[in-house]
């Protein structure tokens, strides 16, 4: 009986948002001068990255599995705290003040940085409002995003929108993913897949979660692996130091 009581009160102690083993604190500074704080997971050779960008009100912490999950693919993976957000200690803690306007340029920020460390092909996977940043990002002038993943993300939240305009003239590919029981996402999901131009797929799952939550619902793992088979199709693995798809 006591050994048992004290596996519970070491289980009910664990952190869950404590950083995984093999990941390692980073931080880089956006075009604008914030500075801002994530973590990086991966093989330091691999030549594809996915940049996670989290929903309102979560932290980097929240894409922490799935990170872990893209760097037992061969992916190099970066999560990240929007500007604003500081969960603190382990978790990090970005500077500036929260601007939804300008998140798209954390985005951008984060995409940079993994060809810094020697990515030459970057993909982004938003949450809520994290997508609509990163299709916003996405549509940016010269941008190298090649690929662009949403969960459950909006149009417009706040200052924060992407437009028609923008949905219409970027070449990243594009997927639109929602719960249809989460009704104002999946209209949302729809109506970026309308207005958006090849190639690009949205796919409506039969389920209430929101964002990355839909990741570890009722239809977590279809979520997952849909998500892979995507970045499998548009981020492909290539020998490192190969930019001809970047």
């Amino acid at each position: 009986m006591s050994v048992a009581t004290i596996v519970l009160v070491a289980c009910d102690d664990a952190d869950p948002s404590a950083p995984p083993a093999g990941s390692e604190a980073v931080s880089f500074t956006t075009a604008d001068g914030v500075e801002i704080d994530g973590r990086l997971f991966g093989d330091p050779g691999s030549s594809a990255g996915v940049v996670l960008a989290h929903m309102q009100p979560a932290d980097q912490t929240s894409w922490y599995g799935f990170a872990e999950t893209l760097a037992d693919e061969g992916y190099r993976a970066l999560t990240f705290n929007f500007r604003g957000y500081c969960p603190g200690g382990e978790a990090g803690c970005s500077g500036g003040e929260t601007d939804q306007a300008q998140l798209w340029q954390d985005v951008e920020a984060a995409a940079g940085f993994l060809r810094s460390k020697g990515v030459p092909r970057i993909g982004v996977i938003g949450a809520s409002m994290g997508g609509t940043a990163a299709l916003v990002a996405a549509s940016q002038p010269g941008s190298r995003i090649g690929s662009a993943a949403t969960l459950s993300a909006p149009m417009s939240i706040g200052a924060l929108t992407v437009t028609p305009e923008q949905l219409s003239s970027t070449g990243a590919a594009k997927l639109f993913v929602a719960g249809n029981g989460d009704a104002v996402a999946a209209e949302a999901a729809q109506q970026l897949y309308d207005l958006s131009i090849p190639p690009k797929r949205v796919e409506i799952f039969p389920s209430e979660d929101h964002g990355t939550d839909l990741l570890e619902g009722n239809q977590g793992p279809n979520v997952r692996q849909l998500l892979l088979r995507w970045l499998a199709q548009f981020l492909p693995e290539a020998p490192a130091g190969d930019e001809s798809s970047s």
